[in-house]
């Protein structure tokens, strides 16, 4: 609506018309915000399909029409992919290597996310404790840190192993307290940040006991990055238990995991490719796009909160 002002001699005169932006949507939808933000969609979208790729026939392996992952057939040896039936081709015992990979692959990822939940919790906890109270509590979950950190990762994964034995338990915790320290320095920082914003001073006048602070006010407004920090933990997590199951560290006979079907297929690389090439690239795939769809969520969780 026009704004009707006093003109000359006392006649009413309308005010001029706003002038038209000269920034176009063309201009808008090159810009670096733009940009970044169909990058990120482009990266969620992405990964999430990779990893549907992986997920969604591992978690279905039982009831898919596929043979079972020891069932033996010697007359079928390393036959090669789309032969006979088998479109992952057979080992060199003759077992279907779609099936091996896809059993495999639940032993792996439960591995994988049983460890980062672990670590998840520990680090959360570690780090929001020394990052809201300080002093003593920071400076020894501090020096842990840096005690652990110092630690060649995979030796230390081999010793504990090789200590307590090559179960499912024992690796799940070996590999979250190799992954917890990374959650705790990032869970650590954000506490810093948080602990001084006016609501906790508000929330300290009020009276409120500093760990109902903590728990229920400062923790609820880190732990949406820190979820992130975490789910990127899955790809090493699985990575790390694959290199254990190559070495002869992971889980024995009869599971079958992706670390032991490429160390029992190496042997045969020159003749029988798809025993070693095939459940590397499945590991490439999940890797990749937890990688992509934890960047992208990310992005989009940053965005949201600078704005």
């Amino acid at each position: 609506m026009s704004t009707v002002t006093a003109g000359p001699g006392g006649l009413d005169a309308a005010a001029p018309p706003a002038r038209p932006s000269a920034v176009t949507p063309k201009d808008l939808a090159r810009s670096t915000a733009a940009r970044r933000r169909r990058s990120a969609k482009l990266r969620i979208w992405v990964g999430s399909i990779c990893v549907a790729l992986v997920v969604l026939p591992v978690t279905l392996a039982s009831v898919l029409p596929i043979p079972g992952p020891d069932e033996q057939s010697l007359s079928l040896r390393r036959l090669p992919p789309l032969t006979g039936g088998h479109l992952f081709g057979t080992d060199q015992l003759g077992r279907d290597l779609l099936s091996r990979i896809l059993h495999g692959g639940q032993v792996s990822l439960t591995v994988g996310v049983l460890a980062i939940v672990v670590s998840g919790v520990i680090g959360l906890a570690a780090g929001a404790t020394a990052g809201f109270f300080g002093g003593w509590v920071d400076n020894m979950v501090s020096r842990l840190l840096e005690a652990q950190l110092s630690l060649p990762l995979l030796l230390m994964l081999l010793l504990v192993v090789a200590l307590f034995g090559p179960s499912i338990p024992v690796i799940t915790f070996v590999i979250a307290i190799a992954q917890w320290p990374e959650v705790a320095r990032l869970t650590r920082s954000l506490v810093l940040v948080e602990r001084e914003k006016p609501y906790v001073a508000a929330a300290r006048v009020l009276g409120l006991h500093r760990v109902t602070i903590l728990v229920r006010h400062v923790l609820p407004n880190v732990v949406k990055q820190a979820t992130l920090v975490i789910l990127l933990l899955l790809a090493q997590a699985v990575l790390l238990e694959s290199a254990l199951s190559y070495l002869g560290a992971g889980p024995q006979r009869p599971f079958a995991t992706w670390g032991r079907i490429i160390s029992d297929g190496q042997d045969y690389i020159t003749t029988s490719w798809w025993l070693v090439t095939l459940p590397g690239l499945v590991i490439v795939l999940l890797v990749v796009g937890v990688n992509l769809l934890g960047d992208g969520l990310r992005d989009r969780v940053r965005r949201r909160k600078a704005r």
